[in-house]
């Protein structure tokens, strides 16, 4: 089963290009692909808030977990940490407190679903 994930931090919008650069970079290895990653797109909104969402071909928590061990993401969380910040610098206590958590969804295939 195909699953996501969207990330929501924030992030100075002068940043979106470093951002993007070093998200290219890992995802020209093979590092998306050994996580079942099938899509990936950033947004930033008005002036600080970022958006990061994921697509993955099986379970996002077991991709994500698988993440955490590897040395190359560890990195990359490395190089984004002085760009990206918490949403809420106070509750923020690991990966897990980003992530949005989905009420509603619609697809042509298969309709509507509630979470």
């Amino acid at each position: 089963m195909a699953d996501r994930i969207l990330i929501v931090a924030r992030m100075e919008p002068e940043k979106a290009r470093e951002v993007a650069a070093l998200f290219e970079a890992s995802d020209r290895t093979s590092l998306p692909t050994d996580l079942g990653v099938t899509r990936r797109e950033l947004f930033h909104y008005h002036d600080d808030l970022y958006f990061h969402l994921v697509e993955f071909e099986g379970e996002a928590d077991r991709a994500m977990a698988a993440a955490r061990v590897r040395e190359d993401f560890q990195q990359l969380c490395a190089d984004l940490d002085p760009l990206i910040s918490p949403y809420d610098p106070a509750t923020w206590r690991s990966p897990a407190d980003a992530m949005a958590t989905s009420f509603y969804r619609w697809t042509a295939k298969e309709g509507v679903e509630h979470s």
